[in-house]
């Protein structure tokens, strides 16, 4: 075995200008399937993190007909019993009681519609991370009458910490609702339309404001890992009255984000499909010309006694020399590249930038760095090439020795 090695090796050096086209056109497709590979997963990660992590979390309860129709008539009364066995669950990390509605607020001569939470503050941080995005005045705590107010809203309103937030709107059944509360804080959010719109209080404080005593519009739930999301949501099935309620995960809820990204998935997987195509006819193309040259070489070694069987394992150790070549070039000028974009995120600007703020996502292009899609884009090249060899081994078996003698 260490000499077929050893006779590869010397073979795929014996024509070093092919040796280095075919390596070099396996390490620059693996350059651009990674790269473009780790900006897509981190792209997608991004915006789900954006949008489950920020606000909806993973699994959400509701009244059952809430989802439809988001209305503060739709609201149901804290189950304490229910809420403290989905505690229980294993891998569900934190449990948020909301109640959510829609008011109008106003500063001056200035009004805009917003969105009012009224969540635990303690139980908030947990899933959304609501206190790290505080850049001006300071976190709500169990207690305070105050509210915070997402920056882009601040902007508009022209309001500081420590001003006066006037909301209007309608509460429970009907009732009016009317209150004026002190900016506690600022909050900024990566996406534009919760950046925008969002106004934080108390639960106690919004239960009050809305005229809904005890009353909540969701129970948002966190994991501890996605991977657990199916076994999760059917313990929490088990637990909630179907009848009564209805248990959304992030999937459901989120059907635009997840439609638009498997939509992009099909996209890059039809541009990779044809980068390899490219690679998978250069490599086709070495091989034909590889055994075409060396037809009467193979003779010669029939001749001297090697078998046919020997010689196809020979071309077949070339080749994989070959490819390791190239998955390893290919794996080292990719590398620095996902590392640096991996810690320094590419931040668009201009028209790219205004068209992802107007469909609601971070104008950010994050990339990942993970192990899987290495193996998965290694692997690719590795089934290609051995199907590649397909053509040489056969060609190789069926070689006539006295017509490869007389080449």
């Amino acid at each position: 075995m260490k000499t077929f090695l050893r006779l590869a090796w010397r073979n795929i050096w014996r024509n070093k200008r092919r040796t280095i086209i075919t390596a070099s056109s396996i390490a620059f497709a693996l350059f651009f399937a990674l790269v473009m590979r780790a900006f897509q997963i981190g792209s997608y990660a991004h915006l789900i993190d954006n949008m489950v992590q920020s606000y909806t979390g993973y699994i959400q309860i509701h009244q059952k007909g809430y989802w439809n129709d988001k209305t503060i008539d739709n609201s149901f009364e804290e189950d304490k019993g229910m809420i403290d066995k989905i505690s229980h669950i294993p891998n569900v990390t934190a449990l948020i009681p909301r109640l959510e509605y829609f008011a109008l607020a106003s500063e001056g001569q200035k009004t805009k519609g917003v969105a009012v939470c009224g969540t635990n503050p303690a139980a908030e941080t947990k899933l959304t991370r609501l206190s790290k995005k505080i850049i001006a005045g300071k976190y709500l705590e169990q207690g305070d009458t105050t509210a915070m107010i997402a920056e882009g809203l601040a902007g508009y309103l022209n309001l500081k910490v420590g001003d006066t937030l006037v909301l209007i709107g309608q509460g429970y059944h009907g009732a009016s609702a009317a209150e004026k509360f002190i900016v506690s804080g600022i909050l900024h959010f990566p996406t534009p339309g919760l950046n925008n719109q969002m106004v934080y209080l108390n639960l106690e404080t919004a239960q009050n404001f809305f005229s809904a005593p005890d009353r909540i519009t969701s129970l948002a739930l966190n994991i501890k890992n996605i991977n657990c999301l199916t076994a999760i949501n059917k313990q929490v099935n088990t637990i909630v009255p179907s009848a009564a309620y209805e248990v959304l995960d992030w999937k459901i809820m989120l059907s635009d984000w997840v439609e638009m990204i498997q939509l992009k998935q099909g996209s890059a997987f039809i541009l990779l499909s044809i980068l390899y195509l490219v690679v998978a006819f250069g490599i086709f193309g070495t091989l034909m010309m590889m055994v075409s040259e060396r037809t009467r070489e193979f003779g010669m070694m029939i001749a001297l006694g090697m078998k046919k069987i020997q010689i196809a394992g020979v071309v077949m150790i070339e080749m994989f020399f070959l490819s390791l070549i190239g998955i390893l070039s290919g794996i080292s000028i990719s590398l620095p590249v996902i590392l640096y974009y991996h810690h320094h995120p590419l931040h668009l600007v201009g028209q790219a930038a205004k068209t992802m703020i107007d469909y609601d996502i971070e104008p950010v292009m994050p990339i990942a760095l993970q192990s899987d899609y290495f193996i998965n884009q290694c692997l690719v090249i590795m089934i290609i090439v051995l199907l590649a060899l397909i053509y040489p081994f056969v060609r190789i078996l069926r070689l006539k020795l006295i017509e490869a003698l007389r080449r």
